[in-house]
């Protein structure tokens, strides 16, 4: 009997392409070095010189060289393709751009465009680096040597070489920046040169980030006036650079310099640059990257206003006593100081005013103001309402002047813990997440979005206290009632303030109560501890997770888009993946993408086998968190396989938001064999088992029985068993 060949892991077969030439077909063997395997290909073609050559991967979203550290990534069935090796095209790329006497400016062009479409590979990075390729580009945009075609390439090769981090960025010098600057400064550039735009402002945003003493000449070359005419540039990646620029400045600014930034920002030119470039514009559609950048300003904008939170009044601030006489003089003597009692008025005692004006401190409302959060804001609040907001102010405190005393809303302690709780909803003083892309068109509306979002709220509390018709015993109810209103009213994005009251005129308590009703009732259903509800959930659970688990696993067949991130934690800037499961449930395909497109599984020309997967690690444990430090959330949305292999690269995940998280480590647990523990598979198995149980006992409750706390007794055996009737 003829023996089967044993089958060896480490051999695939593959088949190797070359321009003008049969494609060979092969067995990779694992073991033996690159070297080797690539002078057998030369010698199948008749190759001389075959260190001039290496393989690349083929597929459409990698075509990187095939290295040592990579070369497991190839497996049964790929295509690969013999091409000239990084050292041969960087010498040859460094040989045309020395030419710098011909007079041929296309081939130079050439090979310019060719530096950056092969500069996205870092082990071509590496080569053309330490042939001292990166000091000649850099020397050829200092100088002014290129124009063109030849400029922009010769930006978006310095682009792509730097961003595998292998340079330091402080290598920079002023001539540089200054002359990456001018690009951006230049407002009469004509439209074929925006790719020019696009990279320096890219470059600028990097130097700010990334060098230690950089920020100062990037600030003084480029005014915050040039960066905003960008934003009126029709090309959308132009405006997303500018603002991330813009972001960055702002990022690393002093604290006087962020007021001076702040005050820019928040004028109605630039917000309405804002709104009718950005946001309202006729597609309606705000890329992912860009709605990251609209909330990182908009939370670095709020984040100015930390200051004046955590700032205790002084007694002897005289500016704040004087703000806190004008908040009684707009309430009760305005209305007063023409009529017959303006006198009976000046001489009342301003403690009884004061009381009025719901101070818990009220013989020295100063005292009011010394908690923080929120500190000093709430009576900037105040007094915001009181002087822009005239009648509604004095309406507000009237109103409650001329209740019982046990059913006034006390307008100073209200506010000191409306401003807390927005403070709180809003995250004033936290730095801006890496993941998080929602931002509220409201707040890009108005000079003072803060003031104004409180001048609308004071007016909600007011309304539900008085739907409520609460006491001062339910002040922390009526807040928990408003914090709903508000978060569910921001939540439906209002376009402006005028759309935010009329969210909120909806909610009323009547709406939140009818909603935590449903909540609760649901809650209830499950929080059963009836024995007969009790095991038929513990029947029916099983099913339920089987279901769960399911949808889990359908969710990864489907796909999901990831941002990258570096090995040591970094977000790299519009740079995507896309990972697949397969239909059968026991591989992984993924492979680079865009921020659009949905790749197909034939389009992700890597795997991983589940069987290959040895555990999941999730948040800080993630190999590619641990340097991750100062950033807020990012680590809390990672995870990361160990595979059992080392010859197999590992696979780093940052889930773009809570959701996507808990679907892909419940399905990977799933895949493992383990238990679903997500915040998400608990909610789903809270919500169907619910529905299961409340759908199983409708009969009973059709009829009006009562489920009982605890089963029926057995009967007692009967006195015989002779249950047949005989006829006879």
């Amino acid at each position: 009997m003829k023996k089967m060949p044993s089958l060896d892991a480490n051999v695939v077969k593959i088949a190797v392409e070359m321009e003008s030439e049969n494609p060979q077909l092969k067995e990779f063997n694992q073991k033996i070095p690159l070297t080797n395997i690539i002078q057998d290909l030369c010698s199948g073609w008749d190759l001389s010189d075959p260190e001039q050559y290496a393989l690349k991967f083929s597929e459409k979203t990698n075509q990187n060289y095939v290295t040592e550290k990579n070369r497991n990534e190839i497996k049964n069935g790929s295509v690969l393709r013999l091409a000239f090796s990084p050292s041969k095209i960087a010498y040859d790329i460094l040989q045309t751009l020395h030419s710098e006497g011909s007079d041929d400016k296309n081939e130079r062009t050439s090979a310019l465009q060719k530096l950056a479409e092969c500069s996205i590979d870092i082990t071509f990075a590496l080569e053309f680096i330490n042939k001292q390729g990166l000091a000649l580009i850099i020397s050829l945009i200092e100088r002014g040597k290129c124009q063109g075609a030849m400029l922009a390439n010769a930006l978006a090769s310095f682009v792509e070489l730097m961003d595998h981090g292998i340079v330091s960025w402080d290598i920079l010098e002023t001539p540089f920046i200054n002359m990456v600057a001018s690009y951006v400064n230049n407002q009469t550039s004509r439209p074929q040169e925006a790719k020019v735009v696009q990279s320096s402002l890219s470059i600028l945003e990097s130097i700010v980030l990334n060098s230690s003493a950089k920020y100062g000449q990037v600030e003084k070359e480029v005014g915050f006036p040039n960066l905003v005419l960008r934003l009126e540039n029709q090309n959308p990646i132009i405006q997303q650079n500018a603002l991330s620029l813009i972001n960055a400045l702002f990022l690393k600014a002093d604290p006087a310099k962020r007021k001076i930034i702040a005050s820019t920002l928040c004028t109605k030119q630039v917000r309405n640059v804002i709104l009718q470039n950005i946001i309202q514009t006729s597609s309606g559609e705000v890329g992912s990257e860009m709605a990251h950048q609209l909330y990182v300003m908009q939370t670095l904008c709020f984040g100015l206003l930390e200051e004046r939170m955590n700032t205790k009044m002084d007694p002897q601030d005289q500016d704040a006593h004087e703000k806190i006489k004008e908040l009684r003089k707009i309430a009760f003597e305005l209305d007063t100081i023409s009529g017959g009692d303006a006198n009976r008025r000046q001489l009342s005692p301003f403690t009884k005013d004061y009381k009025k004006l719901g101070f818990k401190y009220d013989i020295n409302p100063a005292l009011d103001f010394t908690e923080t959060p929120p500190g000093m804001l709430a009576l900037d609040c105040m007094v915001y309402f009181a002087r822009n907001h005239v009648d509604a102010y004095t309406k507000v405190v009237l109103e409650n002047s001329c209740r019982a005393d046990e059913h006034e809303c006390p307008f100073g302690r209200s506010s000191v813990e409306l401003v807390r709780l927005l403070c709180n909803i809003l995250r004033i003083g936290e730095l801006p997440s890496e993941q998080t892309t929602t931002y509220h068109q409201i707040f890009f509306s108005h000079d003072h979005p803060f003031h104004e979002l409180y001048c609308v709220c004071i007016v909600l509390l007011n309304k539900t206290w008085k739907e409520m018709r609460a006491t001062t015993e339910d002040f922390v109810k009526v807040l928990s009632v408003v914090r709903e209103q508000i978060t569910r009213a921001l939540g439906s994005q209002p376009a402006n303030l005028e759309k935010l009251r009329q969210k909120l005129s909806t909610l009323t308590y009547s709406e939140i109560t009818n909603l935590w009703q449903q909540e609760r009732t649901s809650r209830e259903q499950w929080e059963s501890h009836a024995r007969p509800i009790v095991q038929l959930k513990e029947l029916v659970t099983p099913e339920i997770v089987q279901l769960i688990k399911k949808q889990r696993l359908n969710y990864m067949v489907d796909g999901t888009r990831f941002t990258k991130y570096s090995q040591r934690g970094q977000r790299v800037k519009d740079k995507f993946w896309f990972v697949r499961l397969s239909q059968n449930h026991k591989v992984l395909h993924y492979g680079d993408c865009d921020d659009k497109s949905v790749p197909t599984i034939e389009e992700l020309p890597n795997k991983l086998g589940v069987v290959d997967i040895k555990a999941l690690l999730t948040g800080k444990d993630c190999p590619h968190m641990k340097d991750a430090k100062g950033r807020k959330s990012t680590h809390q949305l990672a995870f990361s396989l160990t595979l059992d292999s080392v010859e197999i690269t590992p696979l780093y995940f940052v889930a773009p938001d809570e959701m996507v998280y808990d679907y892909w480590v419940d399905g990977i647990n799933a895949l493992l064999g383990n238990k679903m523990t997500s915040k998400e598979a608990e909610n789903d198995l809270e919500t169907l088992l619910s529905m299961e149980i409340k759908l199983r006992l409708l009969d009973a409750e059709g009829v009006g029985v009562d489920i009982p706390q605890d089963p029926p007794p057995v009967p007692a055996d009967p006195p015989n068993y002779e249950f047949c009737y005989d006829f006879k």
